[in-house]
């Protein structure tokens, strides 16, 4: 019996050629969507799921308040590790201190490479279960030790055996190797960690020597391992209140409450407002998961929709059937398995076009994904879907088509009702409405990101270039490169920072001034820069003026923001006196305060910021403002060779700021592209199903065009006779999709404080696309029935 239902399924595929290729396609290409998104969404899910202990690690989280508005921050003061490791070791297998993951000169005889690395305690191998291929755990206890991934190993060592082996960290620190890992997968918290030295040889430095004791400096992470049955909201009980109980008065007006979050809401429960979890990469996980189910909706709809509209065309097989004895679930069975027949093949094509789609669906989306090919869930899951896309997309067709009257039908009696055509327009409005939201989405995303982009950022990134200082040389022979650089006219100025222009790495408070309030919660963010900074960067003085080297009180010098000019309250910035509450009570004068410059989000407030004058140094980053009237390239290449004159122990590497400040808007356009790929497919998808109905409608009025031709129609005639009930339908979706797309996108605007508004000019376009798309892809069966030979149409009756 199913091999006669497959014979007729396949009879009734090639009979209608036309009709089962766009449901093919249309099936394909949503079924394609679906799949990429669901090896996105599991590659989200996963994340970190390669560690072994996933479930029972957490990372260190502090809540503080500042002028009413809770922050959170991973950054933790030294003690605290300590204390934790003291007063709640049963609390804790792994109780891990850490530097914050960045990237480290490696130097092994004459070869010097830039990786990214961390340094972390002893136990760090074990709680992260660590692949070990040359090793074993617990050597990080010695402070020389490192270990590092089989591709730095590879990279420093080639074939030889790594083990032992002598290497310097940025030219200064003396390590042996003394263990090798398996490579950490990109879907991960630690991605590209290419090494792992020891937190004891990090902790010797004098900076962090210096704040082991000080509860008020967050320059630090901590990670733990939980013990055995132990449960993460009782230890954040106990923990709650410990750097608050240990701070001074000043730092308790910041409330500080410490706080465990676990590894599975790292990377999805990532964002957090006044204190809370909400939202973060879980949004786009669902937001592109209720995509892919809509576009493999559209293409069910063109399923159902062509299945239905041909019921004249399968009534008599239906009566025949009926006639000679087969049962309404016999036909139901039939028209499933057609269905399930069509959805199979859609899922073979399906499957070639994700090979091909998916290197550059991997590129766009920043991935490194693969189909799984091997794995029995993916083919167990692909059945699955079969089935039950096959079932959901042939219940109406299968349902209604099975219940035809065989009486009527044989007797020449049956026509499809008025009413019958109602729900294959509900599905044709539904279809372009669901398409409208999703380019309404897509456009007012990119206008976000262009709004944002545009925003004034307070200095100039023209020719703009920043080198990290990732050695002792840097700072020593700095001058020697600023002066060669000037006198041969490759820059305009040098100058260095602190941190670099598009991240804020420090911060700072506890300072008093006149009228300064007592209940105030200070939180500043600090820059400490060489004389020429501002005229490098291009920013903007408001009142005051510059640091300059001519003016030697200007080594106690501040310069400050607007932001900070409105935080402390001050009506005469310039010249008033700002003192540290510490064992030095160090005062600074404002000598000029600039616009706000944009380092962290360009969708949020710029903070307060203090620019000291670096006279200690306090260097990381050098910024060179390249010569306008010289090529870009060659000055690269001539700055790189006074660097390697200079600098012997790392190679020469440089950012664009502009580049810099493009990665901000990173995650927004991945989305924005994703969701144009979608938004595209998707109306593909419709406009496929418009084209099978326009056509079938067209062959339906065949005579009804023929008898108009000769009384008298003409082409534009026959053409608004068959556009103008598209045209309706389409219509109405526009009405539906506007403000269900304007309500879902205005929501969506509110994550951000700085946002750009909806104009109307984003629904009337989009509505004159659909409009567009709509008559092009209807215009051609139009036209061709109109221009038909009506003798030749009518004589077939």
């Amino acid at each position: 019996m199913i091999k006669n239902y497959l014979k007729t399924a396949w009879r009734s595929l090639t009979r209608n050629k036309v009709h089962s290729l766009i449901n093919i396609i249309g099936l394909a290409a949503g079924i394609t969507v679906v799949m990429l998104i669901a090896f996105w969404v599991y590659d989200e899910t996963s994340y970190n799921t390669y560690f072994k202990n996933y479930n029972s690690i957490a990372r260190i989280k502090q809540n503080q308040t500042f002028e009413g508005k809770v922050y959170t921050q991973d950054a933790i003061p030294f003690p605290l590790g300590k204390a934790l490791q003291t007063d709640y070791s049963s609390d804790f297998k792994h109780v891990i201190m850490s530097s914050w993951q960045s990237n480290h000169i490696l130097n092994y005889g004459l070869k010097s490479l830039t990786e990214s690395g961390i340094f972390m305690d002893n136990g760090a191998d074990d709680m992260l279960s660590l692949k070990m291929l040359y090793g074993k755990y617990g050597s990080l206890i010695q402070p020389n030790n490192i270990l590092v991934s089989a591709s730095a190993a590879k990279a420093l060592f080639g074939n030889e055996d790594p083990m032992n082996r002598q290497l310097k960290i940025d030219n200064e620190m003396d390590v042996k190797v003394a263990g090798v890992f398996e490579d950490i997968p990109p879907n991960t918290e630690f991605m590209k960690l290419n090494f792992i030295a020891s937190w004891n040889l990090y902790a010797a430095k004098t900076w962090v020597k210096n704040i082991q004791n000080d509860w008020g400096d967050n320059s630090f992470q901590t990670f733990i391992q939980l013990s055995d049955n132990v449960n993460i909201n009782n230890v954040n009980k106990k923990i709650a209140n410990i750097k608050y109980n240990k701070t001074d008065e000043e730092d308790k007006k910041n409330h500080s409450k410490i706080f465990l979050t676990p590894m599975r809401n790292w990377h999805l429960h990532n964002n957090w407002e006044n204190g809370v979890a909400s939202g973060g990469q879980i949004v786009y996980v669902w937001m592109f998961g209720i995509i892919g189910l809509f576009v493999l909706l559209l293409a069910c709809i063109n399923f159902m929709n062509l299945a239905t509209a041909r019921s004249e065309k399968r009534a008599k097989e239906v009566g025949i059937r009926k006639a000679v004895g087969s049962a309404r679930k016999m036909l139901i069975a039939q028209f499933y398995l057609e269905s399930i027949l069509v959805v199979t093949i859609a899922f073979g094509f399906a499957l070639l076009f994700a090979v091909i789609a998916l290197p550059w669906f991997n590129k766009l989306a920043n991935k490194q994904m693969n189909i799984p090919w091997t794995n029995a869930y993916f083919w167990f899951a692909g059945i699955l879907f079969i089935f039950i896309t096959g079932i959901i997309s042939g219940s109406y067709p299968a349902l209604y088509l099975s219940s035809f009257n065989p009486i009527k039908i044989l007797k020449g009696n049956f026509h499809a009702t008025r009413n019958a055509a109602i729900p294959r327009k509900a599905l044709i409005v539904m279809q372009f409405a669901i398409s409208l939201i999703l380019i309404i989405g897509t456009a007012v995303v990119y206008k976000q990101i262009k709004f944002a982009q545009n925003r004034p950022v307070g200095y100039s990134r023209n020719a703009l270039i920043n080198i990290p200082m990732s050695t002792e040389d840097f700072g020593e022979n700095y001058n020697a490169i600023k002066t060669e650089l000037i006198s041969k006219g490759i820059a305009e100025s040098v100058a260095t920072s602190s941190s670099p222009l598009t991240r804020s790495w420090f911060t700072t408070g506890g300072y008093t001034w006149q009228g300064k309030s007592p209940d105030l919660n200070q939180d500043f963010v600090k820059y400490y820069v060489s004389p020429d900074f501002g005229k490098t960067i291009n920013w903007q003085i408001v009142q005051g003026r510059d640091f300059s080297s001519e003016f030697p009180s200007d080594s106690s010098g501040l310069i400050i923001n607007e932001s900070a000019v409105k935080y402390m309250g001050l009506k005469n910035p310039v010249g008033a006196l700002i003192s540290r509450n510490d064992s030095k009570q160090t005062t600074y004068q404002i000598v000029g305060v600039v616009k706000n410059i944009v380092t962290e989000s360009a969708y949020e407030p710029v903070q307060q910021t203090f620019y000291f004058f670096d006279k200690s140094g306090k260097a990381n980053f050098i910024f060179i403002k390249l010569k306008a009237n010289k090529s870009v390239h060659t000055s690269i290449e001539q700055t790189g060779d006074i660097f390697k004159k200079y600098i012997t122990t790392a190679p020469f590497e440089y950012s664009f700021v502009s580049d810099d400040f493009a990665q901000k808007f990173f995650n927004e356009e991945r989305v924005g592209k994703l969701a144009g790929l979608f938004s595209a497919l998707a109306v593909l998808i419709s406009a496929l199903g418009l084209f099978g109905m326009a056509s079938f409608m067209a062959e339906q009025r065949t005579k009804e065009i023929g008898i108009r031709k000769v009384l008298g129609a003409s082409v534009i005639n026959v053409w608004g006779l068959l556009s103008k009930e598209f045209i309706v339908l389409v219509i109405i979706a526009i009405l539906i999709a506007v403000p269900v797309a304007y309500y879902l996108m205005h929501n969506w605007l509110q994550n951000y404080n700085y946002r750009t508004n909806i104009p109307w000019q984003i629904f009337v376009l989009s509505g004159i696309g659909a409009l567009a798309i709509t008559l092009i892809t209807i215009s051609f069966q139009s036209i061709k029935a109109a221009m038909a030979n009506p003798v030749k149409s009518l004589r077939t009756e």
